[in-house]
């Protein structure tokens, strides 16, 4: 049997108008490809920051995956938490995202979901409030990844998302990100979140989770800037090998802001590197939070990008790392290094 030869080539994203069923929306909710295989036992907990160990323990115990939690020689072991929901409290980069995702390959669950926040918003918004509700009742576990906390509206409609399906017997887990060492921030992630769920409040018990960002362990702190000719030549070996992309920074964004974030995943099918000539600091916030929801799903396919003109690490200007955002803009240049790295 002759298999059919890989695709190769150089696409333009600000060409590409993909679609995306409600069926494809609720095949996707699984982990992304980089914890396909994430455990309990592939986590290493920094020994520098005991919280990571406990967390691993705790939510070893919620998953079914442990016994309770010892608390020492001579101590009672604590009993599983009765609470249907866990929120991991944290900053980006400790590892987080990959506990979430031992928790749900370890629960044994017949019917389980794993996605974003902006993955379940956008399904609601596809299918429907009503729809959605029905389509995971009586499902035994939902995690989401990366709450958003930003617009009232789809935090109100996930709360009461979340209220219906654990009255039906969901367990939930949750993460969202804080940043690492900013003075103040860190420490109210978790009322902050617990605030503005307060309908779920209950149902969460919060676990933090400390430490500084992997990502930046063994790297410096810029994205990879490369010349035109080594850009050039960083997009035809990709191209002769598998699909590149190659579109230049200011259309790409604009192309963004006509596909719906939802299809962002599809948007970027197929690619084996992204390619982005001549970046420039973003001036419109909208934009720039488009473009940080365009990098999630980047960073979650595990797809390398290669750059010109601005050092991505540097697109966000101080005035919206000093707003509201600041979460998300950190978080999306912790992975816009790691991604220009790979």
């Amino acid at each position: 049997m002759t298999l059919p030869a890989a695709r190769t080539g150089v696409v333009h994203l600000a060409e590409r108008t993909p679609q995306l069923t409600g069926a494809e929306m609720v095949a996707a909710l699984v982990p992304p490809p980089q914890f396909t295989d994430a455990a309990f036992d592939t986590y290493r907990a920094d020994p520098a920051f005991p919280s990571q160990q406990d967390a691993k323990d705790l939510l070893g115990v919620f998953s079914g995956a442990a016994g309770p939690v010892k608390g020492g020689l001579f101590r009672r072991a604590k009993r599983p938490d009765v609470r249907p929901g866990v929120y991991l409290d944290g900053g980006f980069g400790v590892g987080k995202t990959h506990l979430l995702a031992a928790v749900y390959h370890a629960m044994p669950a017949r019917r389980k979901y794993f996605g974003s926040f902006i993955e379940y918003t956008a399904l609601v918004g596809a299918l429907g409030y009503q729809n959605t509700v029905e389509l995971f009742r009586g499902s035994d576990l939902l995690c989401i990844d990366e709450f958003e906390l930003d617009d009232p509206g789809d935090t109100m409609v996930m709360t009461r998302l979340l209220g219906e399906l654990v009255a039906s017997g969901t367990r939930l887990a949750a993460t969202s990100n804080t940043p690492p060492n900013a003075l103040g921030e860190g420490r109210f992630a978790a009322q902050d979140f617990l605030r503005e769920i307060h309908a779920m409040a209950s149902s969460f018990q919060t676990i933090r989770i400390d430490g500084t960002d992997y990502r930046h362990r063994a790297v410096d702190g810029h994205a990879a800037v490369l010349t035109a000719p080594e850009y050039d030549a960083a997009i035809a070996d990709a191209a002769s090998r598998g699909v590149a992309s190659d579109d230049a920074f200011d259309d790409l964004v604009a192309h963004l802001a006509r596909v719906h974030p939802s299809r962002y995943i599809k948007l970027i099918d197929d690619l084996s590197v992204v390619g982005i000539r001549d970046v420039t600091p973003f001036t419109d916030q909208s934009a720039a939070l488009r473009f940080v929801a365009f990098i999630d799903r980047v960073y979650d396919a595990e797809l390398p990008i290669r750059a010109t003109g601005t050092s991505l690490d540097l697109v966000f200007p101080d005035e919206m790392l000093s707003g509201g955002y600041r979460k998300k803009y950190l978080r999306a240049i912790s992975r816009l290094v790691a991604s220009t790295l790979a």
